[in-house]
């Protein structure tokens, strides 16, 4: 039985492969994130909303995204609403890398509909005397959202948004089943081709963790420097 052999993935063409894979992983991630907070901010206004109707559109939002897996969000955006566009459209879209745009799409709602709750309970846990004295100092609703009670809602939901960046992180492999060129995409080709299966999806684990170590990290640090109830 021949002896495991690192070098054979991490180096030459494979090595290119299993960079590339990487880097796309991270940007997956970056971009998503950066889409999905704002979005889910705005679900959880919503959700807490006085009108009956913008609530029972944020609870629609949130129900209808995370209660259907996400490899059915990623085959339905990939499969069958690009089929609802004008050709046109459609055309420029597989011309330019639909399958990372898709997923784009689909793990940014799947994830906003999991942190709206976790934003709408930061909010919840802010006293609503904090928005009185604002409003009693003149701003307004939004304002009084915006400068008072969002700052500290979202110190208080660091810990959860943490764990949905590390779902978000590690979702990013489920991307592969519609040919998005990340790191599990790129692993399976590396393996395919040099047939180092255990050296390939060793360095595969090894990627994910260490990325997964990292997110973990900065919540800590970011949870110390800025604690919610300073000693």
């Amino acid at each position: 039985m021949p002896g495991l052999d690192f070098s054979v993935v991490l180096s030459g063409e494979f090595g290119t492969w299993l960079v590339r894979g990487f880097v796309l992983s991270i940007e997956l991630t970056l971009v998503t994130l950066l889409l999905a907070l704002p979005l889910a901010t705005l679900v959880a206004l919503l959700r807490l909303s006085r009108h009956v109707a913008l609530r029972a559109a944020g609870f629609a939002f949130v129900e209808g995204i995370r209660n259907v897996p996400l490899l059915v969000h990623l085959l339905f955006w990939y499969f069958g609403a690009p089929e609802l566009l004008p050709e046109a459209v459609r055309n420029w879209l597989y011309e330019h890398n639909a399958e990372s745009v898709c997923a784009v799409v689909a793990l940014t709602l799947y994830s906003a509909a999991f942190m709206a709750e976790d934003v709408r309970s930061g909010i919840r846990s802010i006293s609503p005397t904090q928005l009185e004295a604002a409003r009693a100092l003149g701003f307004g609703y939004l304002q009084s959202m915006r400068y008072v009670v969002l700052p500290q809602a979202l110190r208080v939901t660091v810990p959860p948004l943490t764990s949905q960046t590390l779902s978000l992180w590690k979702n990013t492999s489920i991307a592969t089943v519609i040919g998005t060129a990340e790191l599990m995409y790129q692993a399976q080709r590396v393996e395919t081709a040099s047939f180092r299966a255990p050296e390939t999806f060793a360095v595969v684990t090894l990627a994910y963790l260490a990325v997964s170590c990292l997110i973990t990290a900065i919540g800590v640090l970011y949870q110390r420097r800025y604690p919610v109830h300073p000693a």
